[in-house]
């Protein structure tokens, strides 16, 4: 099968599972464009990218922001002139006990997970339907299918991006493709945000099994590399010796 170069957006590409997956696309020769708070090391993986063969740029992008998510978007358009693909990875993790009233960490993860999906979608879609097409894949997590403790409010926001990802794939008239990857446990930098000591505690444990990024930017690039109607809809990726 001919592959098509597409231009992918990929938002909280510095670490994990945006890094791996920035890598894996550009190494499919698709173009990406990069976005993250940290942009020391968006420079450095666009440069590595670049010296493989492929081609990246970047801007510093705080997804909380609608505006920012708007110039980001922008500047994805300026540089390449389209925009095929928004892969709204980015995430925060800080799980705890709804007891402990962590109020703050409720707001980030809402704000963070949720509305920094809302934001992907609503800076990109208007240029997706007036080019004639687009596909948005948001990064959600078996959170967004059960629940467990220290991670209620996490879940929640797992479960609105899988809501969200589904009304925008109801809504399109096939133009605009969606596709939702939902990783079991990865390794990456989210439960570095653990604050709770209880929770860290668990998660350590529960983490002992994990994929690696690059298993999770696999499936990215499955999905983004499928042929024109066709929409790859939902996948759930895990490790094969996890139970969850």
């Amino acid at each position: 099968m001919t592959r098509i170069s597409k231009i992918v957006a990929v938002t909280g590409a510095s670490s994990g599972i945006g890094e791996a997956a920035a890598r894996r696309l550009a190494a499919d020769g698709h173009r990406v464009f990069l976005g993250a708070r940290r942009t020391d090391r968006l420079r450095k993986l666009a440069e590595e990218i670049t010296e493989s063969g492929g081609t990246a740029g970047f801007r510093s992008l705080d997804v909380t922001d609608a505006a920012d998510s708007r110039a980001f978007v922008d500047a994805a358009l300026d540089a390449y002139g389209r925009i095929d693909v928004v892969v709204n990875n980015a995430g925060v993790m800080p799980l705890s006990p709804l007891a402990a009233l962590r109020t703050d960490e409720w707001d980030r993860m809402i704000d963070v997970n949720v509305r920094g999906v809302l934001h992907g979608i609503a800076a990109a879609l208007p240029a997706m339907r007036a080019q004639g097409g687009g596909h948005f894949v948001n990064i959600a997590s078996v959170g967004a299918y059960e629940v467990s403790p220290t991670a209620a409010v996490y879940c929640a926001t797992k479960f609105a991006v899988r809501a969200i990802s589904e009304g925008l794939r109801q809504e399109s008239d096939g133009s605009i493709r969606v596709t939702l990857v939902s990783p079991g446990v990865t390794e990456s930098e989210l439960a570095d945000g653990i604050t709770d000591p209880d929770a860290r505690s668990a998660m350590r444990t529960y983490r002992a099994v994990a994929l690696p990024a690059s298993a999770v930017a696999e499936a990215i690039a499955y999905a983004v590399g499928r042929p024109a109607g066709t929409d790859v809809n939902e996948i759930v990726v895990r490790p094969a010796a996890s139970a969850r």
